[in-house]
């Protein structure tokens, strides 16, 4: 190793150690521990898909989740057949009837939104559940399938060490305002646009 090179390690390592102190220091500032109110939002692909991956972690954790769906439909998903395989580490409820489009029925998708909704109110009164994802959840509120004040009210009271995921497009921005996360995904390209076909293993 010639001088210029000895020079660049030990300015890169000197600049790494002043980095890792401040990201030491940063850390240690953060002592609070609680329950999280996570929103998935946007046009991108992914939102539900992350939630799913949280989900594996609390397995990791052997701590339990459960899944709401409120619009998707009963139909077999690699996620819904992977995760259900965790027995009582994870609880997963269907309970919507397919994209709005599809049924075109206003008041069987407010119905199934109601019912879905009791359930999620149901399992966050479960002391034993660390982690709830309300998936597509954001659709239900979009199209006024469920009362927005409610469901803020009950999001804002539940118990302090409960983690929620709310997924789905076009979040509200009164649930955006109480939660500790959100990310937006953002549609830069996506292959459907180019007639590429929903795939297992990609799309579900």
């Amino acid at each position: 190793m010639d001088l210029d090179d000895a020079n660049d390690v030990a300015q890169h390592r000197f600049k790494m150690a002043k980095r890792k102190a401040v990201q030491d220091a940063k850390v240690a500032g953060k002592t609070v521990a609680k329950g999280l109110l996570i929103v998935h939002t946007g046009p991108g692909k992914g939102k539900s898909t992350a939630a799913f991956g949280l989900v594996l972690r609390m397995i990791a954790q052997d701590r339990r989740s459960a899944v709401v769906q409120f619009i998707k439909g009963g139909w077999d998903t690699g996620e819904r057949r992977v995760l259900q395989q965790f027995g009582d580490l994870v609880a997963w409820h269907t309970m919507g009837e397919g994209f709005t489009w599809e049924t075109q029925d206003r008041a069987r998708d407010i119905a199934a939104c109601q019912r879905a909704w009791a359930e999620a109110q149901r399992l966050m009164a479960d002391p034993a559940l660390a982690l709830l994802v309300l998936d597509e959840l954001n659709i239900a509120l979009r199209y006024d399938y469920l009362p927005l004040d409610d469901v803020i009210a009950t999001l804002s009271s539940r118990r302090p060490d409960l983690h929620v995921v709310v997924t789905g497009r076009n979040a509200k921005p009164d649930l955006i305002q109480i939660a500790d996360l959100v990310t937006e995904m953002t549609l830069v390209k996506h292959h459907f646009q180019a007639g590429v076909k929903a795939q297992p293993g990609i799309e579900y």
